[in-house]
């Protein structure tokens, strides 16, 4: 009962402190012309798109102070490798988004890559030798752009997904080597198999898994973040998930650290709400996505990601299969995608119902989740 009480308690004044820093945000972001444009028309195939416009991005400023204030000023653990491990992951994503953010707004428009064709044909044809073994030395940079670009990435003004995934990789491959080196669990490369239920030791192999798991969750996230109250809803049923699992393996630091960001989130859910006074922004749903991640690695439970999350991984894969769809087959698998927009436009379903219907699906999957972790 003690446990509960303080777990309802940081829930509710990081909930606050969260709601009080919204209103000066706000106005920061106003100041500067943080907000919403629109590059791509979408008014034909959704006709409340264009409401969107002029509204505040980077809103997701106020889980990240409110995560980071309460974790590094009053988390009885803060001293704890794995605290400070997941807040720097936490940390170095959040300056991704941001910067992304930025870039969107104030930044110049990207060039497309160019396709691996195109760069094996200029090989052949280039009449400069100098350039075509520069071209060749470059050949798998230039491949690696071209994968992304085939999986559905646009260049814009921002931070291409090439260019994302390497700042990422980082986060994942700290988060794998602290986990395996600096013994932030008792037995780093122990995995427990839900509905299997059985453990076994990947060893080493958790820093690639680690590295993976980051990107996935990361980009699953954002790319959620698409409707208001959408990522929000997702990640509030998600985060309370691994809550549950914390309290269970008494893992008091991390039960703190949750108990901020759900607080913090609720309040953030509060001005998200249609019509939204500001969006979360890449600063706050790769920040999100990453410490998702972080958090079930630190448990040890990195498994249960496919299960508590699963709605942030059917968005994730909805996405990739219509890249490859469009890239590889010249058709589109989906009327829109991430999958939410499709629902909105082959079925009519309004945002609000899209909205609320992943949210009933993100409480389903937590339940379910927690209680195939009950057979642990």
């Amino acid at each position: 009962m003690e446990e509960l009480r303080v777990i309802t308690l940081i829930i509710t004044l990081s909930a606050v402190f969260s709601f009080l820093i919204a209103f000066p945000i706000i106005k920061i972001l106003y100041k500067f012309n943080i907000t919403r444009r629109m590059t791509v028309d979408f008014t034909t195939l959704i006709e409340k798109r264009n409401l969107k416009i002029g509204v505040p991005i980077m809103g997701g400023l106020i889980f990240i102070v409110t995560v980071l204030v309460f974790n590094i000023f009053f988390n009885p653990y803060r001293d704890n490798p794995g605290l400070l491990l997941t807040l720097f992951i936490f940390c170095l994503s959040a300056l991704l988004g941001g910067f992304d953010d930025v870039l969107n707004i104030y930044g110049r428009d990207r060039a497309k890559p160019k396709s691996l064709s195109r760069v094996l044909t200029l090989i052949k044809v280039h009449k400069s030798t100098t350039q075509k073994i520069w071209m060749i030395i470059t050949l798998p940079w230039s491949a690696y752009k071209s994968f992304f670009y085939i999986l559905g990435s646009n260049p814009g003004k921002g931070i291409q997904a090439h260019e994302k995934i390497l700042v990422q990789s980082i986060a994942g491959i700290l988060l794998g080597v602290g986990l395996y080196s600096f013994a932030t669990r008792a037995v780093p490369g122990l995995l427990w198999i839900p509905i299997a239920n059985i453990n076994i030791d990947i060893g080493i192999l958790i820093i690639p898994f680690a590295w993976i798991t980051v990107l996935l969750m990361s980009n699953a996230v954002n790319l959620a973040d698409g409707m208001d109250g959408l990522a929000a809803n997702q990640l509030i049923m998600s985060f309370l998930g691994f809550l549950f699992i914390a309290v269970f393996k008494h893992d008091e630091k991390l039960v703190f650290l949750i108990a901020t960001v759900v607080g913090s989130l609720m309040a953030y859910l509060y001005f998200n709400i249609p019509p939204a006074r500001f969006q979360m922004g890449d600063v706050g749903s790769l920040a999100m996505g990453a410490l998702l991640a972080a958090v079930a690695f630190i448990l040890g439970e990195p498994l249960m990601l496919l299960i508590i999350c699963f709605p942030f991984v059917v968005v994730l894969l909805s996405t990739v299969i219509q890249g490859l769809g469009r890239r590889i087959f010249g058709r589109r698998i989906f009327a829109m995608a991430p999958i939410h927009y499709h629902f909105q436009i082959a079925y009519g379903w309004s945002e609000e119902k899209v909205v609320m219907r992943f949210a009933l699906f993100s409480m389903f999957c937590a339940i379910i989740g927690l209680l195939i972790y009950s057979l642990h």
